[in-house]
């Protein structure tokens, strides 16, 4: 098995247990979910859905670009909503992100 490195960033929150921002295997990057959180402030973004929805893409972002990537060499999401009437706000500004053809595969689910 290909040897495991750790992948960190400042541009998003910092890990709070016994986990990493994201680990790469030979080629791919696996990475932790990501929440609303600023990574200066270590605060939830203020606003709602439209605000944490960005953060959470951002603080992502950050972490792709420490690996070495950006969204377009996404494969797959997983998306937990609170509320699933929050839908189609999501969609909006995840099409902002993820805009290359074709997207990844993504299961959104309410928790």
């Amino acid at each position: 098995m290909p040897a495991k490195e750790r992948i960190q960033t400042e541009g998003a929150p910092a890990a709070i247990g016994p986990y990493s921002q994201a680990i790469r295997v030979g080629d791919f990057i696996f990475t932790a979910g990501q929440t609303g959180l600023d990574p200066q402030t270590g605060a939830l973004a203020e606003g709602g859905i439209s605000e944490q929805t960005r953060r959470v893409l951002e603080n992502l972002r950050a972490v792709l670009s420490a690996a070495g990537c950006s969204f377009d060499d996404v494969i797959k999401t997983t998306v937990f909503l609170t509320d699933m009437a929050n839908f189609s706000t999501l969609n909006e500004i995840y099409s902002e992100y993820f805009n290359a053809d074709p997207p990844p595969a993504r299961s959104t689910v309410q928790v």
